[in-house]
């Protein structure tokens, strides 16, 4: 998905995806299964013994690649999504052109990623092997076929064993990968955890008991952890968002009226603490 941002390059959108995120499907969500049509969108395969393309990167262009769910595309948001917003800050910056490749899926869970990266001929494995910044926001749809008995107070992460213990397994294969794929160089990979895995503000307190909000803070703490110990192990730089989020005054305002994904505020919060984080900056 191709963005467009003052002192950012971008490139041009994949057949049928717009620039811009585009207005919320009925029953949509971050935790949906990816649908096949959804990875039509995104993915294009070459025959298996094809050259991968390269990348129309200009040279002294800085490249970066954004991997994730629903809120690395910006879905409904009605607005860039951070990905391009960091773009724009990193030029700014730097003084350098910067080229935002975005591959987000909304409905992606960690394994369908790293399935994407595994496979060497998809448009995710080909952007990766010239990426300078990799932005990575995976896991919260790990936990989607457990979000009613978690929100409902039932359970915290003695429900979800198998899928964090899988999301482990799978966060440590994706950061080798992407390692892996760029033969250019070893690119800084930058990784959010979230403010909450499934709804938070105004949204979730009228939807959820209160058993319910605090069993999704305890999954969203535990997820954090899961992703920042395989960042660390990886030698890639976590980046919280989930302090800068639940102290915010009212965290409502930094949501969509779904209540599950980041409005304009919540993705240029992002984008500056993803900018914040960024090691080796210049300028």
């Amino acid at each position: 998905m191709a963005v467009r941002r003052p002192g950012v390059r971008p490139v041009l959108p994949l057949a049928g995806q717009p620039a811009r995120s585009t207005p919320p499907q009925v029953g949509v969500t971050r935790r949906l299964l990816v649908l096949a049509v959804t990875f039509a969108l995104v993915t294009l395969t070459i025959a298996a013994d094809a050259r991968p393309a390269t990348l129309d990167v200009p040279a002294g262009n800085l490249s970066v690649l954004a991997l994730g769910d629903s809120v690395t595309s910006g879905y409904h948001c009605y607005c860039d999504a951070f990905p391009a917003s960091y773009g724009d800050l990193l030029a700014q910056r730097t003084g350098t052109g910067v080229t935002v490749h975005n591959f987000g899926v909304g409905g992606i869970d960690s394994e369908g990623l790293l399935e994407e990266l595994d496979r060497s001929s998809s448009q995710m494995a080909r952007a990766a092997t010239d990426a300078d910044y990799v932005l990575l926001t995976i896991g919260a749809n790990d936990f989607a076929g457990h979000e009613d008995d978690v929100t409902a107070g039932r359970c915290t992460t003695e429900c979800v064993t198998e899928e964090m213990a899988g999301l482990t397994r799978n966060l440590r294969r994706i950061l080798d990968r992407i390692t892996e794929l760029d033969t250019h160089r070893t690119p800084e990979i930058l990784v959010t955890g979230y403010w909450n895995v499934f709804k938070d503000g105004q949204v979730a307190r009228d939807l959820y008991p209160l058993e319910g909000q605090n069993a999704t803070q305890a999954l969203t703490l535990a997820t954090n952890q899961v992703i920042a110990d395989a960042a660390q192990a990886a030698h890639a730089t976590y980046v919280d968002v989930f302090t800068p989020f639940e102290t915010a005054p009212d965290i409502t305002n930094l949501l969509a009226p779904d209540g599950d994904h980041p409005n304009a505020a919540g993705h240029a919060l992002i984008a500056e603490l993803l900018l914040e984080a960024t090691p080796k900056l210049t300028g």
